[in-house]
């Protein structure tokens, strides 16, 4: 054994009784019992209970003990008494009587409890994260990332790709957030950027003829902060050349279900996962990223109120707008409270109101079905399989609003009814984004999603087509509503990537200037290629069933992007701008 320890504190138990051993760590409770002292030993393996009596020469030591002191124990492995069996733990058969005790560092007093599951303020958790960091949560949320990314790591070499790694200075793109910028000293007035994602980068290792690339890289952007989103994330990058769509499904379908199953921890995971357009997916999940879990399948019955005598929806189907219908399945119990609260939530998320029906036993009862005949009444009620006992919520907007209004009524549904299980893991694939997009308020159109990727078209649709409707081999991969990869088939004909950014409002020029090395690559044979990108702490996060990202992260920022532990961001002195050849601009 080395002078601090020949075991740790999670590896002892009854085969070891008889032993003399030696564990150091922190000290986590002490407990006095009159003549006995117990002292659970904590460390980043487990806790082992040590117990002393109080005629013992090292008594004194041990009176001197506080919480959090570290210190290292040697004794003998003894059967703990069948009356204080601890089953919670790997060592809760066994104890250590203590023969010799000596205290490697003390402890002030602590902010906050570390032994205990507490509920403390964030910023005092952030500022103090060493601290926070002991609590046996996140000693397990942290070690769950660790071997989710070994796997992750292990599954790619088993697939045969080669892992690289890719700079973090780089130069600015346009690829859909602010950069962090970095000055270069030694260029006046030039700035380094710090990578979005490696995007260029993989696609010129293909160029290169590496064929199969992936690394655990390194991205940051620089937006506002949330829950699931933070500047600085890591993310499970992939690229392969010579390959099709369904190539990069098959390598993403025997990674990452299999990683979640890997930590499901006693969750299932679905083995089907559907593919789903882009388009069919808000038609009947009013959003890009569905949960699967929920079973509420939106349905579209502007026909049905076209016409009809419900005036205020017939009124806006002649003007052009949409009637989308939600079932609520067994709701029509719920007390009025319920519905209002319904009508309340629905204001709050941008309409005038939340119209209804409810199919009771003995009529159909709300404000629609008042206004309607019954043979409407029937064609809604099998349009969206309604029987009775169930009800049905109505949203009617322009395709945009309402497609997304109905969506957060589907997911408002799916929790307050309860149809969720959050014990399953469902994924898809969602196919076929638009290729470009309108900018609401300048206009201008611009790239969906990744400028570098390819149109469905090709060259003649990029010519002929309204930029608007064009299709891109573009997916993501979610689960659970939330989007945990993003990718596509990626452009390779320096002619079509020019035809592409000059709709995106980017001439020769500028392309040539700010992706020049691609620009000039795609000069000395470029092969076609494919690839994307997993968030490994999204996947992180709901593996550790955690609802914030920062729970999975060693130490994150708060959510005003700052670092409480390390006072960052600063500012910096005279001396280091005027190196930079920065004034500052107040």
């Amino acid at each position: 054994m080395n002078k601090y320890r020949s075991h740790t504190c999670g590896q002892l138990n009854e085969t070891n009784i008889g032993q003399k051993v030696k564990l150091s760590g922190w000290v986590n409770r002490k407990r006095d019992h009159g003549n006995l002292v117990f002292i659970d030993l904590r460390d980043h393996y487990g806790i082992t209970q040590c117990v002393i009596q109080n005629s013992d020469k090292n008594f004194g030591v041990v009176e001197t003990l506080k919480p959090e002191y570290v210190v290292c124990i040697e004794g003998n492995v003894v059967a703990r008494d069948a009356s204080v069996i601890n089953d919670k733990i790997p060592t809760g058969k066994i104890e250590i009587v203590i023969e010799d005790i000596s205290i490697l560092s003390t402890s002030e007093t602590l902010p906050f409890q570390v032994s205990v599951e507490e509920k403390t303020a964030e910023d005092l958790r952030l500022k103090y994260r060493y601290l926070d960091l002991r609590r046996e949560k996140l000693q397990r949320n942290m070690k769950i990332r660790d071997l989710v990314i070994r796997s992750m790591r292990k599954r790619m070499w088993d697939l045969g790709f080669n892992e690289f790694q890719t700079p973090i200075l780089t130069s600015t793109s346009p690829e859909g957030a602010r950069d962090f910028l970095v000055p270069s000293r030694m260029h006046e007035g030039k700035f380094y950027a710090l990578p979005q994602a490696p995007q260029q980068y993989k696609q010129l290792s293909q160029i290169a003829g590496f064929d199969n690339y992936f690394q655990i890289a390194p991205c940051f952007r620089d937006e506002d902060t949330r829950a699931d989103r933070v500047f600085e994330f890591y993310q499970l990058d992939i690229e392969m050349s010579f390959v099709e769509q369904e190539d990069i499904f098959a390598v993403g379908e025997s990674v990452i279900p299999e990683i979640f199953k890997e930590f499901a921890n006693g969750r299932t995971v679905d083995p089907n996962i559907p593919r789903i357009s882009y388009d069919e997916v808000l038609e009947k999940y009013g959003t890009d990223k569905p949960d699967l879990r929920n079973p509420i399948i939106i349905k579209d019955a502007s026909e049905i109120f076209k016409d009809s005598g419900f005036g205020v929806f017939a009124s806006a189907v002649e003007k052009g707008q949409v009637v989308k219908a939600i079932i609520a399945p067994a709701s029509s119990d719920k007390p009025r409270s319920w519905f209002d609260k319904l009508g309340e939530f629905a204001i709050e998320i941008g309409l005038k109101g939340l119209a209804y029906m409810v199919f009771t036993e003995n009529e159909v009862k709300g404000p629609v079905a008042k206004n309607l005949d019954q043979e409407r009444i029937n064609k809604i009620k099998e349009l969206c399989g309604a029987s009775t006992g169930d009800s049905i919520f109505f949203v009617c907007e322009n395709l945009e609003a309402a497609q997304k209004a109905a969506g957060k009524v589907r997911i408002r549904l799916g929790e307050d009814l309860n149809l969720i299980d959050k014990n399953d893991f469902k994924f898809c694939w969602v196919v076929d984004f638009p290729f470009f997009e309108l900018d609401s308020e300048t206009g201008t159109v611009g790239f969906c999603h990744n400028p570098f990727g390819l149109n469905q078209g090709g060259i003649e649709a990029l010519k002929t087509q309204d930029p608007l409707t064009i299709k891109a081999y573009q997916y993501d991969m979610v689960c659970n509503g939330a989007e945990i990869c993003s990718g596509g088939l990626r452009n390779f004909d320096q002619e079509a990537m020019k035809i592409a950014f000059a709709i995106a409002g980017y001439d020769e020029e500028t392309v040539k200037t700010k992706f020049s090395a691609l620009w000039l690559a795609f000069q000395y044979g470029p092969p076609p290629t494919a690839g994307c990108a997993y968030g490994v702490d999204r996947i992180v996060m709901m593996l550790s069933d955690e609802p914030n990202l920062r729970e999975v992260i060693l130490f994150p920022i708060n959510q005003k992007g700052q670092d409480l532990m390390m006072n960052a961001p600063i500012e910096a002195t005279e001396k280091q701008l005027r190196e930079l050849h920065i004034k500052l601009r107040r």
